[in-house]
């Protein structure tokens, strides 16, 4: 075993995803190597030119997706023979005709996927084993053993000594039973047997030696001192490829004897490189197969025996693939050869890279599985394929979570305001090519808050799920229904009428009238308001729809409550336009008389966590870390809250939405970005090395003024711009992304950062996320809430971090509700927490 300075062996490990890297260094973690791991071949080809005096014991490398000069020359520098003694093992996402022909083509080296990286101390320790012992008898690379038999000892010893001094290995026998006992104990190459003999002729041997399944691959040759055709026809016919002469020169003899030892020795190399090759594909963690151009198995890997349920003991070869395992499509309906895809892709040789389609196994259970075809040409002419399969049933299941994850609600299991609003989008189109009409119903619970703050969120929670169950009892199979958010439904009913719809809701009201709630054997009644908007030709857009609804539902509430509201342009718009103009008024004139209060919420760096001191009490962690001595910096983030004419605070999602219906959100973040600045400029000449992370709103995005207005407060309040983090949404940034890109770009280069929120609802967010020059990712607090108990949930948030440190980039997560969400936000890496659970927002950062 190579050793490295310390004495212990090491291993080096080449990858530039950073992820990956620290993936295979975690899998080292529990074998005795101490890990040497590179970001560029560039760097590990100097590292093991480096290592001369002390190689590694393995080099395990990512393979490269497309040919480098870098990469080339480090595959290369592992083929040189001073390196051979080396462990190699190459990991790549899918089986690849290089990757395969790289490692078949060098002795100690190994494929796997990376979804199977741990095996890699498994792979490092068969490529390093010692060899087998050998047994009894061995035999060198290119010696040749022969047996020897005749009853006449004089010719025995005679040709055994002519043999011999040739370099051949003999040994003599003396009869037929002799010669079956010496052949079934000692491995021979070839027999020469004396055509007349007792107890049984030459021929009778050579047919029960390849009779003999310990035998049968010994190469035979019969020899007599007598010239008779029956004599030569007999021995071609039991197996003999030589009918040799005792009266014939030794020259002729020996010439024949080393033709038959050359075809020994073909075989044998022939022998040793299936054995390899099969080794290599023994090894390899995708399935394998070959295919003939019918379809008829050549090879199969134990892989691929694996994933299809066929038993070692059981013979597939010859067998047609197609009948075997590809007869049908994912629904159990026949899938013809003259039709099948794989079937013809055989037939004409094609090539198939990462192909989904469905196997069967022999149990008869479909298997999801990703297919990968190679065509088998020799000297331009097709052999045949060779078949990579990898079962991808576990991630098809993922993938579907991920779909329902981004377009249903946690809580209640229902369609989220997502997955809603495409449907009411595609419902308004689909109208106005049609004479039907349709409704929607805006649903808000009359007494949720009461019993949210009265009974705590885990009752709260419990109300939403048992109230979408209620609603579900009326719904019919076409309509739609979804928590918009907060105590908010709303159902798309199609094709109704006037009075249809004024019945429907009713029954919806009235199923709400009737539920009783219960939580800890207490009792709570609820009541919905409902508001409703018909849906028609005429209807301009979803948003308008949507709108009508919600001036129906406070229209509703404002009556009293647990009340429906039929929406009327003629009788209601007036109402509508008070409703609305009544806030535009009012968020001006708070503006103007600096009507709006800033809140501040912490933000927890989770490296400075001691993870084992956490305990159930709110607020306590982030006390403990101001008390601690290490809170030498803090973070918050800025928070906007709404003083009504009593001086109560409105939380924004109340006052947000019509501030951006009527354009006054460029204003709000002037007015937030101006007083943040000013608090945050007081705390730094207190001596405070405090950061405020401020939300920039789309519009904004789009403007000109900010830039300015920074600039001129960085100036007036003496602000160290590193200090300011300014917080963007995802969607926001997708739907301006040349302009968030323009204003991230100019605010960096005065020296603030930038975090993107909301992360992970969007399936665009990798492309985008790669060109935005961001120094923060906020893992949308969706995923982060239910993630002790959802392992999906868990599994994104862990991969959001991963994806997020590869590129560069830190993560804060945000609704952390509960000691435990903490504690396993800590154990991936997380970088910064925040949520009520930390601390709630404070009226001073403190």
């Amino acid at each position: 075993m190579a050793q490295d300075g310390n004495g212990s062996g090491w291993t080096l490990v080449v990858e530039s995803s950073a992820t990956l890297r620290r993936a295979l260094q975690r899998a080292l973690a529990a074998g005795p190597y101490r890990v040497v791991a590179t970001a560029s071949y560039e760097e590990g080809l100097q590292r093991l030119r480096e290592s001369a005096a002390t190689p590694p014991v393995a080099v395990l490398v990512g393979f490269p997706v497309e040919s480098t000069h870098a990469a080339d020359a480090l595959l290369a520098e592992l083929h040189m023979p001073e390196r051979l003694g080396v462990a190699a093992v190459v990991f790549t996402h899918a089986a690849t005709a290089a990757a395969f022909d790289w490692v078949a083509r060098r002795a100690r080296a190994a494929l796997l996927l990376w979804e199977e990286y741990t095996g890699c101390l498994e792979s490092i320790r068969r490529l390093t084993a010692p060899a087998t012992p050998p047994g009894p008898l061995p035999l060198a690379q290119n010696d040749i053993r022969i047996l020897f038999v005749d009853d006449a000892r004089t010719v025995r010893e005679g040709y055994q000594r002519l043999l011999e001094r040739h370099g051949y290995l003999v040994e003599t026998a003396a009869s037929t039973a002799d010669a079956l006992a010496l052949a079934a104990a000692r491995p021979f190459d070839i027999a020469i047997v004396d055509y007349y003999m007792p107890g049984g002729n030459g021929d009778e041997l050579c047919r029960r030696l390849h009779a003999d399944p310990r035998t049968s691959e010994i190469t035979t040759a019969v020899i007599t001192g007598t010239y008779l055709d029956r004599v030569i026809k007999d021995s071609l016919d039991a197996g003999a490829i030589e009918c040799m002469f005792k009266n014939e020169s030794h020259e002729l003899f020996l010439a024949r004897i080393a033709a038959m030892a050359r075809g020994v020795g073909a075989k044998k190399a022939i022998d040793a490189e299936h054995h390899r090759l099969a080794g290599i594909l023994a090894s390899v963690g995708d399935g394998v197969y070959g295919v003939n151009q019918a379809g008829q198995i050549t090879f199969i890997n134990p892989a691929a025996r694996d994933i299809l349920g066929i038993e070692e003991s059981e013979n597939v070869i010859g067998a047609s693939a197609h009948d075997l395992f590809h007869y049908a499509d994912e629904d159990g309906s026949p899938n013809p050869t003259d039709t099948c895809f794989l079937q013809q892709a055989y037939a004409i040789g094609d090539e198939l890279r990462g192909w989904d389609t469905v196997f069967w196994t022999r149990a008869g259970r479909p298997v999801s599985v990703e297919c990968t075809v190679f065509p088998l040409r020799v000297n331009e002419n097709l052999e045949g394929s060779v078949v990579a399969i990898r079962d991808v049933s576990d991630r098809r299941a993922l993938e579907r979570e991920l779909v329902w994850q981004v377009n249903h609600d946690t809580v209640t299991r229902l369609c989220n305001r997502n997955h809603f609003e495409r449907a009411l989008e595609a419902e308004v189109s689909r109208l106005k090519r049609s004479d039907e009409r349709s409704a929607l119903l805006y649903i808000d619970l009359d007494r949720f808050k009461y019993i949210n703050d009265t009974a705590g969120h885990a009752a709260g929670d419990r109300l939403l799920f048992e109230i979408g169950n209620q609603l579900k009892t009326r719904l019919r199979e076409a309509d739609t229904l979804a928590r918009l958010g907060g105590d908010e439904f709303a159902i798309i009913l199609r094709n109704v009428d006037d009075d249809g719809v004024r019945a429907a809701a009713d029954g919806f009201r009235e199923v709400l009238e009737r539920f009783n709630f219960v939580y800890r054997d207490k009792p709570y009644k609820i009541n919905g308001s409902i508001g409703v908007a018909l849906i028609d030709r005429d209807s301009q857009s979803p948003g308008e729809v949507l709108a009508n609804a919600d001036i129906a539902c406070h229209i509703a509430k404002g009556r009293g409550r647990n009340l429906t509201h039929l929406y009327r342009a003629e009788s209601d718009e007036k109402m509508a336009m008070q409703f609305e103009l009544g806030w535009s008024v009012r968020l001006q004139d708070a503006l103007k008389e600096d009507g709006f209060a800033l809140a501040f919420q912490p933000i927890l760096p989770l490296p400075m966590l001691d993870a084992a001191e956490l305990r159930s009490e709110r607020g306590r962690v982030w006390r403990q870390y101001l008390g601690g001595g290490t809170a030498s910096e803090r973070q918050y983030e800025v928070l906007v809250r709404f003083a009504d004419r009593g001086g109560a605070l409105v939380a924004p999602a109340a006052f947000l939405p019509s501030a951006e219906r009527f354009g006054l959100m460029p204003q709000l973040d002037a007015w937030i970005v101006g007083h943040a600045l000013a608090k945050l400029g007081q705390l730094h000449r207190a001596g405070d090395r405090v950061t405020f992370t401020i939300n920039l709103s789309g519009q904004t995005i789009a403007a000109e003024t900010l830039v300015p207005l920074f600039k001129r407060s960085v100036n007036e309040y003496a602000i160290d711009p590193r200090f300011v983090i300014f917080e963007i949404t995802e969607t926001s940034a997708i739907a301006n992304v040349q302009a968030a890109k323009r204003l991230i770009d100019e605010m960096r280069d005065m020296g603030c950062r930038f975090a993107l929120d909301d992360f992970g609802i969007g399936f665009s967010s990798l492309y985008h996320l790669k060109h935005l020059p961001i120094d923060f990712i906020k893992i949308d607090g969706q995923f982060v809430q239910d993630m002790v108990a959802d392992s999906i949930d868990r599994t994104i948030v862990a991969s959001i971090n991963d994806i997020a440190h590869s590129l560069g980039k830190q993560t804060v997560a945000e609704f952390v509700e509960s000691r435990e969400i903490l504690a396993m936000l800590h154990q991936q890496g997380v970088d910064y927490a925040q949520g009520h659970y930390i601390a709630s927002p404070q009226p001073e950062p403190r």
